[in-house]
């Protein structure tokens, strides 16, 4: 039941939080695009320029409502928006132009009056007799709690602005949000207590408790569970057993006299008698995660339940084996029986993860709001295969035989040397890359590059129409950028925050912050201090992927640092936007610009500035060899005075596996490096492991490869990768040092004390749970590393690599004494008298 509907206005994004546990939120586009992932109405009053696509994207982002105007309405209705996400926005003055179509078109009305008359809302509600009303009065004042009874009484609600809602004690300009939710709601017990059910967030029953006035305000305000003992006062669930609650929401029933409270239960359980649910044992798929939750944490070692969880091969094995049992199930009792084992090694997986039923659910719920759909078909290597046609019932689990999986005709694997028989000079060329052919990819670009230096914006449109095929009459967007442009799915949102958290927290650590200062002799004090370079770009490759993640590791040490200007440039899509992830990561870095222009042309434009773009003074991050070309060409020519990060090259990945290595987990590190371009670098040095180890290592590389999107890709890098056969640990880690790896994975037994030995690498991961995935996107390390060898000499991009440092030194006239002869003597001593006499005329002056 809606009590009423908060409406966010220029006060109240504190209240933002609370309020979601008590229901939907009225929110701005340009609100929304910043807000937490919570249940929002979007308010398009404001925003006549929304489109079609920009409402079903919202819708499709999980938006519960959109309210607009009349005309947008009438134009909107029948466009495929179901009337239950659809609600009208009426002046009180307009209800008779509203047509029967409009009418039967839409869930609500969102009717702004002058002052609440309840005859006249009364009317329009019985106009819209199968809509919920929502009232938003133009009085300074919100309403008392005896007039939201009224309205509710005639089947409206009021619109409260967060400007009217308090924290504090009710007033005549303000009311406090647990006044006005607990407005209607009635007890027919002498006590004057509510009946209250306590759920999980599935909605399954925990207890029975009461609540009174008090109790629900608190935990409106706090989030957590509180309730009202009947003996002893105010009960704050989990004080003193420290089985806590977090309240996820708190609804009225339909009849306004029981409460529903949906929690986060910390602890053993709601009830006393140490279990989940006061009303007996739980059942079902809750059950089975409680069963799991508790294996995951306490099965034996040797068990099978811990071999699940601790063998991803195993439990990938047993969730593709039970689709397959699944698929060919023809009988009611058999498709139950294999769904249900389906069902449990899935939630094995969830479980191992940290997915509950929760988040599951709410996967499902954001899937059921969207309002377009995808075709639906089956991946290619799934669609080629051929169709299943069963003939009889499926055997029960005891009898089921191994299923074979039809693969391509060719085998995707890697070529093998051994160090122990090769000679010295094919060991050198099991170092080498790719060969670069810097001189011929500079002749290339310097064209391109001299034509934006010389013709600025004009060049830059017509190479970006004739590259990446985006006509363009503007190269360059500045803040504040369009909400819309920035409209991405909410967990993607909630990952690039998480990300960004992360990042942000280990390069901060990073900043140089303090001034170094050194008495080097008495009277002569040097110091050393850091400071941001000024103006930064950031070049973010678009491509065969979209890199939000190298806008983030780009972005984030340039905000860290300091830098005055930040100006990113990634190539524009076809229809001449930027991927709305890159978007919203430009907007989180506090970009001063994104330039939307890739390869020479767009490293040529940050080099020398252009009518609209700002010049740089140092240009970061990956590309192809274009952009490699262009960015060596510009650092090396004085009129552009603007210095690189890095050389750059294909992505690489080195593996260093002992006999504890897993299969699928090395399988996986080398593939997620193959699938960046077919000229990745894979290298795998194996410790004295058996044939048979390395067959089941090339088996998953094979097996995993055909099930990936990008296979087709994988298929020409991973033919040109190579697994390096070593006899020891300190031969693989050698050979490593010696090749120096953008990534370096250590599947070894003593991983951690192994790391000491490294001189060579980007970064190391270390152990059989650090994938290098982790480190592309969120545990807070750069990906911006060295490649082709590099990391001999570079460090991999940090906070530093956005920040100068300066000296100063400051002598005192004693100081000078001390020093100045030994001045005057080397600067003699190289025949520069002027040199000595800056001394000496100091020294002659303080006698």
């Amino acid at each position: 039941m809606t009590v009423f509907l908060p409406l966010l206005d220029d006060e109240g994004s504190d209240l933002v939080q609370v309020l979601a546990r008590i229901g939907p939120i009225v929110v701005s586009p340009s609100q929304f695009a910043d807000l937490p992932n919570n249940r929002y109405y979007i308010n398009l009053e404001n925003s006549p320029d929304a489109t079609l696509d920009l409402i079903l994207s919202w819708l499709n982002q999980g938006v519960e409502k959109v309210i607009v105007p009349l005309t947008s309405a009438k134009e909107l209705i029948g466009t495929g928006i179901p009337p239950e996400r659809l609600y009208l926005l009426l002046d009180v003055g307009s209800v008779s132009a509203v047509s029967d179509t409009v009418r039967n078109g839409v869930s609500g009305v969102f009717l702004k009056t002058p002052a609440i008359d309840i005859d006249l809302i009364s009317s329009v509600s019985k106009f819209f007799a199968n809509s919920a009303i929502h009232v938003l009065p133009a009085t300074s004042f919100p309403p008392t709690p005896s007039t939201i009874r009224e309205l509710l009484s005639i089947g409206a609600a009021p619109v409260l602005t967060t400007s009217q809602l308090t924290f504090s004690a009710t007033s005549t300009d303000r009311i406090n949000v647990a006044d006005a939710f607990l407005a209607p709601i009635v007890s027919d017990r002498h006590d004057g207590l509510f009946p209250t059910i306590v759920a999980t967030e599935t909605g399954h029953s925990l207890g029975l408790v009461y609540s009174s006035i008090e109790s629900v305000k608190e935990s409106i305000i706090t989030g957590k569970g509180v309730y009202q003992s009947r003996k002893h006062g105010l009960w704050r669930k989990g004080e003193t057993s420290g089985a806590t609650q977090e309240v996820v929401s708190i609804s009225l029933d339909c009849d306004s006299d029981g409460l529903e409270f949906r929690v986060k239960q910390a602890g053993a359980g709601f009830c006393h008698l140490n279990r989940q649910s006061c009303f007996g044992e739980i059942s079902g798929l809750p059950a089975l995660e409680s069963t799991l939750r508790s294996r995951l944490a306490y099965a034996p070692e040797g068990s099978y339940t811990h071999r699940l969880f601790n063998d991803p091969a195993l439990l990938q094995s047993k969730i593709m084996e039970e689709a397959d049992e699944l698929c060919r199930a023809v009988e009611k009792k058999d498709v139950a029986f294999e769904a249900a084992d389906l069902l449990y090694f899935a939630l094995a997986k969830c479980v191992q993860t940290g997915v509950g039923i929760a988040e599951i659910e709410q996967s499902l719920d954001a899937k059921a709001k969207r309002v377009t759909r995808r075709p639906g078909n089956a991946k290619p290597q799934r669609s080629k295969q051929p169709e299943v046609q069963p003939t009889a019932p499926v055997a029960s689990t005891s009898q089921k035989s191994n299923t074979t999986i039809q693969k391509s005709d060719t085998t995707i694997r890697m070529r093998t040397s051994d160090l122990t028989t090769v000679t010295p000079e094919a060991r050198l060329e099991l170092l080498k890359r790719p060969i670069l052919k810097s001189d011929e990819m500079i002749g290339k670009v310097k064209p391109i590059v001299d034509d934006v230096r010389t013709r600025g914006d004009a060049a830059l449109v017509e190479l970006t129409a004739k590259f990446d095929k985006a006509k363009l009459t503007s190269t360059v967007v500045f803040p504040p950028f369009a909400p819309e442009t920035m409209q991405i799915d909410p967990d993607v949102r909630a990952a690039i925050d998480q990300a960004y958290s992360n990042i942000h927290k280990f390069h901060e650590a990073q900043l140089d912050k303090d001034t170094l200062v050194v008495e080097t002799m008495p009277g002569v004090v040097c110091s050393r201090f850091a400071r941001p370079i000024r103006r930064v770009g950031l070049y973010v490759p678009g491509g065969t992927a979209i890199l939000p993640s190298t806008a983030l590791m780009l972005g984030i040490p340039a905000q860290v640092a300091g830098c005055k200007q930040i100006i990113l440039a990634t190539p524009p899509r076809a229809d001449g936007s930027i991927s709305p992830e890159v978007m919203y990561v430009a907007h989180r870095v506090g970009a001063s610009a994104i330039l939307k222009a890739g390869g020479a042309q767009a490293v040529a434009a940050l080099a020398y500035g252009t009518e609209t773009v700002p010049k740089v003074d140092k240009i970061f991050g990956p590309g192809n060899q274009w952009v490699t070309a262009a960015k060596m060409l510009v650092q090396n020519d004085t009129d552009a005075l603007v210095s690189i990060d890095m050389p750059a090259g294909p992505s690489e990945v080195l593996v260093i596996a002992d006999h504890t290595a897993n299969p699928a987990f090395v399988a996986a590190d080398l593939l997620s490096q193959a699938e960046h371009g077919v000229d990745s670098q894979v290298v795998l040095v194996a410790v004295n492991l058996t044939a048979e180890k390395l067959a089941d290592i090339e088996r998953e590389v094979d097996a995993q490869a055909n099930a990936l999107t990008r296979v087709e890709i994988v298929r020409e890098s991973i033919p040109k990768s190579v697994i390096v056969k070593t006899s020891s640990t300190d031969e693989a880690i050698a050979f490593s040092n010696d090749y120096a790896p953008e990534h370096l994975i250590l599947h070894l037994e003593d991983a951690p004390e192994r790391v000491a030995d490294i001189d060579n690498a980007g970064s190391v991961f270390v152990g059989q749970f650090t994938p290098e995935s982790c480190g592309d996107y969120a545990s807070g390390t750069n990906h911006t590393l060295p490649t082709n060898g590099y990391a001999r000499q570079f460090s991999g991009v940090n906070t530093l690599s956005f920040q100068k440092h300066i000296t100063s030194q400051q002598i005192s006239s004693e100081g000078l004494k001390n020093v100045g002869p030994v001045v005057a003597t080397l600067a003699d001593c190289e025949g520069l008298d002027a040199h000595a006499n800056a001394v000496r005329i100091r020294l002659r002056a303080s006698k």
